[in-house]
């Protein structure tokens, strides 16, 4: 009978991120660059790369903190688009971008990846970040 690894975030994640906390299956991050407000999601479930590896009621879990992320960041922050995905092509470890998109923005209509260097947050503007996105993170909870 093989072992289900622990969860550990992922080196690349924590060193980029800045965390929120937990919703009840996932752990909150902030992308550490205040371009976008960049949220993501991170499945706490050791070993899992892809979305069809976590059980159905994980999956359905997932669905519904994402969607609910969404919603709320939208509302918060009044953007034109919400860019949702999952590419694992830097870092393995299952993980779910929210990037709220501005017409207009440095990457408009493009993606967000590779536009330009990441602009991180001060340890004032982070704060300012986490109190706007309490509301919306008490929903996951």
């Amino acid at each position: 009978m093989s072992q289900v690894p622990e969860f550990q975030l992922h080196q690349r994640l924590a060193a980029d991120t800045i965390g929120l906390g937990f919703s009840q299956l996932c752990e909150i991050r902030l992308m550490n660059d205040r371009t976008w407000p960049w949220l993501l999601l991170v499945p706490a479930v050791g070993g899992i790369r892809e979305i069809f590896e976590l059980s159905d009621s994980q999956q359905q879990r997932l669905m519904h903190e994402s969607s609910t992320l969404s919603r709320g960041m939208m509302e918060l922050f009044s953007g034109d688009k919400m860019n949702v995905a999952a590419l694992g092509n830097m870092v393995p470890q299952l993980h779910l971008h929210h990037i709220v998109r501005f017409e207009g923005d440095p990457a408009w209509p493009g993606p967000v990846w590779g536009v330009r260097p990441p602009v991180p947050y001060n340890d004032e503007e982070s704060e300012v970040v986490r109190e706007q996105l309490a509301p919306v993170l008490a929903r996951l909870r």
